[in-house]
C-alpha cells in the first residue's frame, strides 16, 4: 500500500485546511473523510474570521471564490454589560484596520475547500485510515484516535447551551456587530447578508440548560420576543430566518498536541467558549503554525520527528491557552450573581473603553496579529 508523507483525519474547515496547505507544497497528503454531499441550506452556521484566517484562506485561493453575500465584514462592534452605561465599542477605522473581522457562511465556505480541493493534486480522499509518516488529528470534539496516542482532555462543562441561526433585522446592520453580556447568558449579533443582504445576523446566544432547552422548543413568536427583549430593540425587531441549532458548551484542553507521528489541530486540541467568536480561528492557526515548523525542518529530520512536533506544540500552546483562559474568565465574571462582581464587570468595560492603547491591543489580538 502506497505510504502517504501525511494523513489528515477530519472532514471540517480545520482538516481540509490542512490538507490544502501542505499538498501545496508538494507533501503527498491523505484525507480521511467520506464525500460529503451538499451542504444544506438549513446550516446556519457563521464564522467570525480574523485577517490571519483570512490571509491563510486566501493563500490556499479559497477566500476570492466565496460569494460576497457569503463573507460580510464587520466595521464595528459594540458589546453591552449588564448594567445601564457599561458598554464597550470597537472601531475598525479607530484602530487602523480595514474590518474587524468576516463573518462567513460555513457552508459556502466548506463548499469552496471542497472545489479547492477537487484541483489538488497532492492530495487524494481516502475513506480508511492508510500508512503516513505523520498523522494529523483533525476530526473534532468527539475524535477517537487522539485516544489511540494517549492523549487526555481536562473538560469543564459550563451548564451552557449554544443556540444559534439566522435572522433579518427592521434597521440594516451597517457592518455592526453587538455584544449583550446579561448575566447568565450571553447574546451576539454577526452582521449578514443572507438571507437578506444588509438586514441579516448570524445569532450565536449561549444559554443556561434549561432556559435554552425553552427556547429551542418555543414558537417563532416566543422566540422573537425573548429576541427584543434581550437586545432592546438596539438591532431593530429581529425575525427568524432559519432553523434554530444548539449544542452543549465546554473548556476543553489536550494534555499533549503532539507526539512521535502525531500532531492534534482545531478541536481536538482546544474548546473555547464562543463569546468572543476565535473557535475557528485557533484552528486555521493550528494549521499554519504546523505548516512553517514543517517547511521550516532540517532536512534530514522526519516529518514524524517528535522534536520537530514539538516545535508546533510550543508555538499553540500559549496562544490556545490564553484564549482559554480569557473566555472562561469573560464568562464566569459576568455569570456570577455576587453584587461587588456586578460593579467589577460593568466599571471594568467603561474603563477599557476609554483606554486607547488596551483597546488597540485587544483588536490586534483579535485580528490574529
Amino acid at each position: 500500500m502506497e505510504k502517504f508523507d501525511v494523513l489528515v483525519r477530519g472532514n471540517g474547515c480545520v482538516g481540509r485546511s490542512l490538507a490544502l496547505a501542505l499538498g501545496a507544497r508538494g507533501l503527498r497528503v491523505a484525507l480521511l473523510a467520506r464525500p460529503t454531499a451538499a451542504s444544506s441550506s438549513a446550516d446556519v452556521r457563521a464564522y467570525a474570521l480574523n485577517a490571519a484566517s483570512v490571509a491563510l484562506l486566501t493563500r490556499l485561493r479559497v477566500w476570492e471564490g466565496l460569494a460576497e453575500d457569503a463573507r460580510t465584514p464587520v466595521h464595528d462592534m459594540r458589546i453591552h454589560g449588564d448594567r445601564a452605561g457599561a458598554e464597550l465599542h470597537f472601531s475598525a477605522w479607530q484602530q487602523g484596520a480595514g474590518e474587524l473581522a468576516h463573518i462567513v457562511d460555513a457552508a459556502a465556505l466548506e463548499d469552496q475547500l471542497d472545489a479547492a480541493l477537487r484541483f489538488a493534486p497532492h492530495v487524494q480522499r481516502v475513506t480508511e485510515p492508510v500508512p503516513a509518516t505523520l498523522q494529523a488529528l483533525c476530526e473534532g470534539r468527539d475524535t477517537v484516535a487522539a485516544q489511540e496516542f494517549g492523549v487526555h482532555y481536562e473538560r469543564h462543562d459550563y451548564g451552557h447551551v449554544g443556540v444559534a441561526t439566522r435572522l433579518t433585522a427592521s434597521k440594516p446592520h451597517q457592518g455592526q456587530a453587538w455584544q449583550w453580556f446579561r448575566s447568565p447568558d450571553v447574546l451576539a449579533l454577526l452582521p449578514f447578508d443572507r438571507p437578506e443582504p444588509g438586514h441579516s445576523y448570524g445569532l450565536v446566544w449561549s444559554l443556561p440548560k434549561d432556559e435554552a432547552r425553552r427556547l429551542m422548543a418555543a414558537g417563532p413568536a416566543e422566540f422573537e420576543s425573548a429576541l427584543l427583549e434581550a437586545t432592546g430593540g438596539a438591532a431593530g425587531t429581529l425575525k427568524l430566518a432559519g432553523e434554530r441549532q444548539a449544542w452543549p458548551l465546554q473548556l476543553c484542553r489536550a494534555d499533549a498536541l503532539s507526539g512521535p507521528g502525531w500532531v492534534l489541530l482545531g478541536d481536538a486540541a482546544h474548546l473555547v467558549h464562543p463569546l468572543a467568536g476565535q473557535g475557528l480561528n485557533l484552528g486555521l492557526a493550528d494549521v499554519q503554525a504546523l505548516v512553517d515548523v514543517i517547511v521550516q525542518r532540517e532536512s534530514w529530520r522526519s516529518l514524524g520527528d517528535e522534536k520537530l512536533l514539538r516545535r508546533y506544540a510550543r508555538a499553540r500552546i500559549a496562544p490556545t491557552w490564553a484564549m482559554g483562559e480569557l473566555t472562561d474568565g469573560l464568562l464566569r465574571g459576568f455569570a456570577s450573581q455576587a453584587p461587588v462582581l456586578a460593579r467589577l464587570r460593568n466599571e471594568g468595560l467603561r474603563l477599557v473603553d476609554r483606554a486607547g492603547p488596551l483597546k488597540k491591543w485587544l483588536t490586534a489580538r483579535a485580528l490574529g496579529h
